[in-house]
């Protein structure tokens, strides 16, 4: 059985194949005192913009709770790549890191080395991520989420992160927030910047250099800035920790053999199901072969001739302990795959008068990502007596029969997929003031992202069952193809009987050009036989941006006053133009891959116009009780060409009754347009493995639907009652569990948009007698109607049967065989169907202080959450799936960090602590289901606990060096957990300089 060897993030989640999440460190909230100048600006009432609205206001009285984090920030976690140190901060707990495009993680070769961010756990999609303000195109095909791999890191100033519907500002994506990245833009000098990271194990390493030059000429009227940066990051297989304590792949937990399946008459409630194991191995398949002479589907040879050790088989599982079978440990591939990117950017500007000033940046970026996943492998294929192979190997009489073969083939190349990715990213723009408050910002953003995703060592189906049906050509005695002898039409042996036929069919090769393949043994296939039935394939696809906006934003400080002062406002327009392209291989587009389902090419397109407005009243100023007090609003009406008119809103207010003390709120309605794959993607074929719901050892691990809505959709298929009674796809190799079913997956160009209603209510403590500290504390409430939901194949089926009848939508794609009742046939595509909520709350806080003169500075900083509520409602009248606690997302309900930074003079010394609350190993439905699932210390994963150390020395005013560790108690993931919660490279050190040339 193979029942984790689909490549989805949710099944090897689930076998603890987790990703290191950190807590944020270094994070800061933007009310926060990051510097004695930002507090220096709030203090004086500096006109500023910030993330959240286009409205220049005071920084106290802005009503979103908006976290920002600083380049030095960044630099003192020692992560070059941004979304490894973003997935730091409890906002971003749930984002897409190097994990989960590593090994069989990945779900397809386009996803090679993408990192995109998901604020909240409410998906990538729903996460609208700029650059300065601007949107930035995509980084995969499809749709709008941005590849934080393609921002520059060492370019980056600061980053916000703001929670809430931020649609009404911002336009669709920014359901849950926005993440802005913010570029210097005014640099002068030359900077170089070098870093070098590698595991205590020697492994995981990385290199990192940056060379940043700008150039302020005409009195600072005009600057030019130009930088370059390349970073290299080693693949790091999960076979460099095999032997890592009791955690990694080699240990797992599996069907407990001294304990009746659960729910059955047998089933001990004082004896656990599942208990840990090591040594797991796939069940009857080898890397040699496991081969069954005798017809009975239980391998009795290996394919060397050996005498097949079956091991002790885990019951209700798809492993045994010990024996000839592939080890588990071994096969999974990559824990992060290897990348290599290269950024150049160029951005300039001039002022030719205050009312004109011209910018343009422009970016280019090549990288390359790889990672190598599970083999390719046949299960129960079945070679015929004649085999030249079979007779050779084991005589002509022991293969009288024929043989059924299993086997993982890790000498044809473990599948390895590759990414190549171009992206360009040109801005230019104009922007001046007009005077009496008036300011302007007109731009045009054109992106593109064109990329190359190679699949190697894919198999092509004609040709390997015509290679492996090889006999001894008669004429000769050299062993051959059967299909290269003369009058051969058909070829015999092919898995369950389906031959491939040459009279008159499409093939991919011409009779006398096969060449026999070997399979009995490792190493035994040639490699001319490999190059025949294997092939390396390429994808391409091509993604464009074409945005233009106007902006114009000012105050009516100059003719009109409320006691605040003059009304703020801004008044703009917005088109935007998105188009994707994918065109799949020719031998994919074909049909003709054994190890992958028919592709199509995929093409869409869509436009928006849009015209918004934001307004701030500033009510109170400077007065009792009322030392600022101002509300606003923002609309935003857009026009899509895929789904018509949209309405986007927020009303936000602020009040601080003294300086000491603000409170804030915001409330919004933000809307997410389809997206072009949500939308176009054409139909194609997908091979899946599906875990059926309804088998005996899973009807008790669903909702208390479960066995009901089991026994109905049985019955509907036909079963009789004694075949509903023996029904058990587990212990059958043809099911759907044990061999992937082919289904189909495609867009809908019926979708609405979904909506989201957001609010945050918060407070920012700032007390004069305690200079230097801030305390801020933020709850935000997040529902999403109407949501988006594409679904994995395995969801879609167990949604069916989890809801209170088979009355629902998932439901209708599913289809069951009416001889043996398992799923026969599967469609996947998006619907309007879900609704997410979230809330919680987030406290921050910072104190920067020196106790007595000559002690340096001191800087804690402290960010916490509090994760109220997570769940999922799947269709419309369905029950919501509580996600609280959940390791699959992450969504630890307690989450902080602590951190203490020591300056003194030319030295630096930082201390990190990042935690969160146990997680979930079982499910609140399995547990209540099976309260024996595992035994009570299994129930959780530990709490994650992470310790890091950095050192800066400023050398002198042109030269700095720097040092830290990660992970400086090298603790290691949980039991049978290979990542989670900490991540398995353990300790790491990390060494660099920065140096300003001039």
């Amino acid at each position: 059985m193979r029942l984790s060897r689909p490549g989805s993030r949710k099944s090897f989640l689930l076998a603890a194949s987790l990703n290191s999440i950190a807590l944020a460190a270094l994070s800061t909230p933007a009310m926060a005192q990051d510097t004695p100048a930002t507090a220096a600006a709030a203090e004086d009432d500096e006109v500023i913009i910030v993330t959240g609205s286009r409205i220049g206001r005071p920084e106290l009285s802005m009503p979103n709770p908006v976290q920002v984090i600083t380049t030095e920030a960044v630099e003192q976690s020692g992560k070059t790549n941004l979304t490894e140190f973003l997935i730091d901060t409890p906002a971003l707990l749930g984002s897409q890191s190097n994990l989960d495009v590593a090994g069989s993680n990945l779900s397809n070769a386009q996803n090679v080395g993408v990192n995109l961010l998901d604020l909240r756990n409410l998906g990538t999609q729903r996460t609208l991520v700029l650059v300065d303000g601007r949107r930035h195109v995509a980084g995969y095909p499809g749709i709008a989420a941005v590849d934080v791999n393609t921002i520059p890191s060492d370019l980056v100033q600061s980053i916000d992160i703001l929670t809430g519907g931020a649609s009404a500002v911002y336009g669709a994506d920014g359901v849950t927030g926005v993440v802005n990245f913010i570029l210097k833009d005014d640099f002068d000098g030359l900077r170089l910047r070098g870093q070098a990271n590698i595991a205590q194990r020697g492994d995981a390493g990385s290199r990192f250099i940056a060379v940043t030059w700008g150039k302020n000429f005409a009195d600072g009227r005009g600057n030019v800035t130009a930088a370059y940066e390349f970073q290299e990051t080693d693949r790091f297989s999960q076979r460099d920790r095999l032997n890592y304590g009791l955690t990694g792949p080699s240990y797992a937990f599996a069907r407990n053999r001294a304990d009746g399946a659960p729910g059955s008459a047998t089933d001990n409630p004082n004896v656990p199901d599942r208990i840990l194991y090591t040594d797991l191995r796939w069940a009857d398949s080898s890397p040699g072969g496991a081969v069954d002479l005798d017809g009975d589907f239980t391998p009795d040879r290996t394919g060397e001739g050996g005498i097949y050790d079956l091991g002790t088989y885990v019951p209700g599982s798809a492993f045994t302990v010990g024996g000839s079978s592939t080890p588990r440990e071994s096969y999974y591939g990559d824990f992060l795959p290897y990348s290599r990117r290269h950024i150049a950017n160029l951005m300039g500007k001039f002022e030719f008068s205050p009312a004109l000033e011209i910018y343009a940046q422009g970016k280019y970026v090549r990288s390359t990502a790889y990672t190598f996943a599970q083999p390719t492998y046949d299960f129960y294929t079945e070679l015929f007596p004649d085999n030249a192979y079979l007779r050779q190997r084991y005589g002509a009489a022991a293969s009288a029969n024929g043989a059924i073969f299993s086997r993982d083939h890790f000498d044809f190349g473990i599948r390895r997929y590759e990414m190549q990715r171009e992206l360009f990213r040109t801005v230019v723009g104009a922007r001046g003031d007009l005077g009496s408050g008036l300011k302007y910002d007109l731009s045009y953003v054109f992106g593109q992202s064109t990329q190359e995703a190679t699949n190697r060592n894919d198999r092509i189906a004609d040709r390997y069952y015509a290679a492996l049906d090889a006999v001894v050509n008669p004429a000769n005695g050299q062993v051959t193809c059967r299909i290269n002898l003369p009058g051969q039409t058909t070829v015999n042996g092919s898995s369950f009987g389906n031959g491939v036929v040459f009279n008159g069919a499409p093939v991919t090769f011409a009779p006398g050009q096969c060449v026999p393949l070997n399979i009995l043994g490792e190493g035994s296939p040639s490699q001319a036989a490999l190059d025949f039935v294997t092939v390396d394939h390429t994808d391409w696809a091509r993604i464009k941006q074409h945005v233009v906006s106007a902006v114009l934003t000012g105050d009516t400080e100059s003719f009109f006053k409320l006691p605040g002062g003059g009304v703020g406002f801004a008044l703009g327009a917005e088109y935007r133009f998105e188009s994707s392209h994918y065109i799949p291989s020719d031998v994919s587009l074909r049909g003709v891959l054994m190890d992958n389902a028919p592709a199509r090419v995929d093409r869409g397109s869509f436009d928006v116009k849009e015209v918004f407005a934001e307004i701030n009243l500033p009510l109170l100023k400077d007065m009792p009780f009322a030392e600022s007090l101002s509300v606003g609003a923002a609309y935003r009406l857009s026009d899509y060409s895929t789904i018509g008119q949209t309405n986007t809103w927020n009303v936000n207010g602020s009040w601080a009754p003294v300086r000491d003390l603000m409170f804030r709120g915001t409330y919004s309605e933000a809307v997410r347009a389809p997206n072009i794959t949500e939308l176009f993607a054409g139909g194609s074929g997908t091979y899946e493995f599906i875990i059926d719901p309804c088998g005996p050892d899973r009807l008790a691990e669903g909702t208390q639907y479960r066995a009901a809505n089991c026994t109905a959709a049985l019955t509907a298929a036909g079963l009789t009652p004694a075949q509903r009674a023996a029904f058990n796809p587990a212990n059958d190799f043809t099911s759907p569990q044990n061999s992937s079913l082919l289904g189909f997956q495609g867009g809908n160009p019926t979708l609405q948009e979904e909506t989201a209603r957001t609010w945050t209510a918060g407070a920012v403590v700032r007390p004069r007698f305690i200079p230097g500290l801030s305390i801020t504390a933020d709850w935000y409430d997040i529902k999403i109607q109407q949501a988006i939901n594409y679904s994995t194949a395995q969801s879609v089926v167990d949604l069916c049967v989890d809801q209170p009848n088979l009355n629902n939508i998932y439901c209708q794609v599913i289809r069951r065989s009416s001889t043996n009742g398992y799923i026969s046939f599967f469609t996947i595509i998006p619907e309007n169907v879900a609704s997410y909520e979230t809330a919680g709350l987030d406290v921050s806080l910072t104190y920067r202080f020196e106790p007595f003169a000559n002690a340096g500075t001191f800087t804690v900083r402290a960010q916490g959450n509090y994760l109220d509520k997570l769940q999922f409602v799947p269709s419309s009248g369905a029950d919501a799936e509580n996600e609280l606690d959940s390791a699959l997302y992450p969504s630890p309900k307690y989450s902080a960090t602590f951190d203490l930074t020591w300056e003194k003079g030319p030295l630096t010394l930082n201390y990190g602590v990042n935690w969160w609350a146990k997680t979930r190993r079982v499910t609140r439905e399995q547990e209540a289901a099976n309260p024996d699932y595992v035994a009570s210390q299994y129930i959780w994963y530990k709490e994650k606990w992470e310790h890091e150390a950095y050192i800066s020395y400023n050398v002198d005013d042109k030269f700095d060096i720097y040092a830290g560790v990660n992970n400086l108690f090298d603790t290691k993931p949980d039991v049978a957990a290979v990542a989670y919660p900490i991540s398995a490279v353990g300790r790491s050190f990390f060494v660099g300089f920065k140096a300003k040339v001039f």
